[in-house]
């Protein structure tokens, strides 16, 4: 499905993140043609439209149903699934997974909100291993690295290489998530 809304604001937003931060991304080539799942760590409100500047792909993002309270006509015409945290959301689990199977992107931050701890990440959910697993698409880990300063090169984001989830113990292959995210994170990409 085609989100116009997404299509118009994608380039702008682009623009807009290179000259106030003057981002930096590397191995965007890693993002398939193919469904697949973008996965990774959480910092900022700004985080969405740094990935949104990372690909010509649209991205389908899974964001908290509060977000639709408000400004509901913006987020679905963006292609946000609404998820609701408070429960395990059936609905959203198998509208990401027909997104993937009709070779489209999931965005997703796997630890739920902005780490705001003293930890290099906080603990992962296991949504974006499960999408892997149960749609057979890939995931390609990202790491956000440093804070976002106006008109000064800061930012940057690292792609890793895709892999799909072939192990059935979920909880094992979300540590194996977190634990790729954190190389990116130590700019230990180089060596991957």
């Amino acid at each position: 499905m085609e989100y116009k809304l997404y299509r118009i604001v994608r380039p702008i937003v682009r623009f807009l993140m290179k000259i106030f931060y003057r981002i930096e991304i590397i191995n965007s080539e890693y993002i398939p043609d193919t469904g697949c799942i973008l996965a990774g760590n959480h910092k900022s409100n700004l985080d969405c439209v740094l990935l949104m500047s990372s690909t010509k792909r649209t991205i389908r993002f899974l964001g908290k149903v509060e977000l639709f309270k408000k400004h509901g006509w913006i987020f679905r015409n963006m292609g946000v699934i609404p998820v609701n945290r408070s429960i395990k959301n059936k609905k959203a689990v198998s509208d990401a997974i027909d997104v993937l199977k009709k070779d489209e992107i999931i965005g997703i931050f796997p630890e739920g909100t902005f780490n705001d701890t003293e930890y290099v990440t906080r603990p992962f959910k296991i949504g974006a291993v499960k999408f892997s697993y149960d749609a057979k698409k890939p995931i390609v880990p990202f790491a956000i690295i440093n804070d976002y300063k106006l008109f000064r090169k800061s930012v940057k984001i690292i792609f890793g290489k895709p892999y799909v989830v072939k192990n059935s113990d979920l909880v094992y292959e979300n540590n194996r998530l977190m634990n790729k995210v954190i190389k990116l994170m130590k700019k230990d990409y180089e060596k991957e």
